[in-house]
């Protein structure tokens, strides 16, 4: 790997002065990763100050969190939710707005630093306009990467803005960067803890339900992304990810599946060494050093105990049980528009899945069914811009949908 590889937007971990107050905003503050920025927050509040917040629709919690952190504007994406989030701040001070533009527009506030935590592709056009101001940016939204990772991160670099990876193994792999020297790293590996499925044989997992998709054995997240878990979609939406991230190419990002999730990412070295993070399965640790970065803050998560837990295991993942892994790795080596199809087509197929509408083996069938209709309409060729990404995204979701029924009868 030589040093022209270095994504120069990607943060060092090189020390840098940090001022006495950060500013932040919170994109996406109701979710498990905005809460646990707000619980952050909360104790150190002489270090930080709240800006603006947002979330989908939930404005009774949206306007308690805006109250209980002082936020100066809180905007709900579902315009439908507007009259529900003013009223609940009337009198507080705290501006509310709805929409599109109100999301853009609090990514645009004087923040230092924003965490842009907006699931979807409804998250692309607020988490651009904070990159574009030069903005920190602590990056938990999948799809700013996997639908327009290319064009993210050249605008990243053009507007010397600094993108922290919040994902706990991103993060990990961007801590264990700083032990050596860029040209020197060899390759770097993903951990997966391997879901609730890890030892199913595949017969169970082609018939396992919804509920049982979503009993992860260690980590506490939302449907859609626990549900990747079992699959091990979201380790290959992960390895997307770490190729924009640190300027990879796909043969230098490994995945090993480790059950404990304690190690949560390694990078090795051209001298043989490997430097791993370890931490236990609490995502305010990644979350608190992106907050505190390039400093660290004390942090609530539980202390790792090596003496407790004994045992640290690791093993190749099975792709024949798991095929989402190999289907994103395709997705990845074709780039372009495929990862974009890639994960429009996932969406549809998890939620379809939990609705019950097809079983667990339709949601990789889907994926690579849609992946093929849309090569062969021309739709994977990389996007022009932000507008140009969802564009494909909606199409590969109409593609996927019209392929449904089909798959719903081989899967059911």
């Amino acid at each position: 790997m030589t040093a022209t590889k270095t994504a120069p937007n990607t943060a060092r971990a090189d020390p840098q002065p940090a001022a006495a107050v950060r500013r932040i905003t919170i994109l996406g503050a109701t979710g498990s990763v905005g809460a646990s920025t707000i619980d952050l927050i909360k104790r150190e509040p002489k270090r930080f100050r709240v800006e603006a917040i947002s979330a989908r629709r939930n404005a009774a919690a949206l306007a308690k969190t805006a109250r209980d952190v002082g936020a100066q504007f809180a905007v709900v994406a579902d315009p439908a939710a507007y009259k529900e989030l003013k009223d609940a701040l009337a009198g507080s001070g705290i501006t509310a707005a709805a929409g599109e533009n109100a999301l853009i527009e609090a990514a645009q506030r004087p923040a230092d630093w924003v965490m842009a935590a907006i699931s979807g592709s409804v998250g692309l056009k607020p988490t651009m306009a904070a990159i574009e101001r030069g903005a920190t940016v602590a990056l938990a939204n999948k799809e700013c990467l996997v639908c327009a990772g290319a064009l993210f991160m050249r605008r990243a670099a053009s507007a010397g803005a600094t993108v922290l990876p919040v994902d706990s193994e991103h993060n990990a792999i961007f801590q264990a960067l700083g032990a050596g020297a860029r040209e020197d790293v060899r390759r770097v590996i993903l951990t997966a803890s391997g879901g609730p499925f890890r030892t199913w044989p595949i017969a169970a997992i082609k018939a396992a339900t919804p509920e049982q998709a979503l009993r992860h054995p260690n980590w506490s997240m939302g449907p859609k992304i626990t549900v990747d878990s079992a699959s091990l979609m979201n380790k290959g939406l992960e390895l997307i990810e770490a190729h924009h991230l640190f300027a990879l190419k796909p043969d230098e990002i490994d995945v090993l599946v480790h059950p404990q999730s304690v190690v949560h990412g390694l990078v090795e070295f051209r001298d043989g060494s490997v430097v791993a993070q370890l931490g236990s399965p609490d995502m305010r640790i990644p979350i608190a050093h992106c907050l505190a970065w390039p400093r660290r803050i004390d942090g609530p998560a539980p202390r790792l105990d090596l003496a407790q837990i004994r045992e640290l295991t690791f093993e190749a993942p099975d792709l024949a049980r798991f095929p989402a892994l190999a289907l994103a790795r395709r997705a990845l080596e074709a780039g372009g528009g495929a990862p974009t199809v890639l994960n429009a087509a996932d969406e549809v197929a998890v939620g379809e899945f939990i609705a019950g509408r097809i079983g667990f083996p339709g949601i990789t069938a889907l994926v690579e069914a849609t992946l093929d209709k849309a090569a062969g309409q021309g739709l994977l060729g990389e996007p022009a811009g932000i507008d140009a990404a969802i564009a494909v995204d909606h199409i590969a979701r109409s593609i996927a949908l019209a392929l449904l029924p089909e798959i719903a009868l081989k899967s059911s």
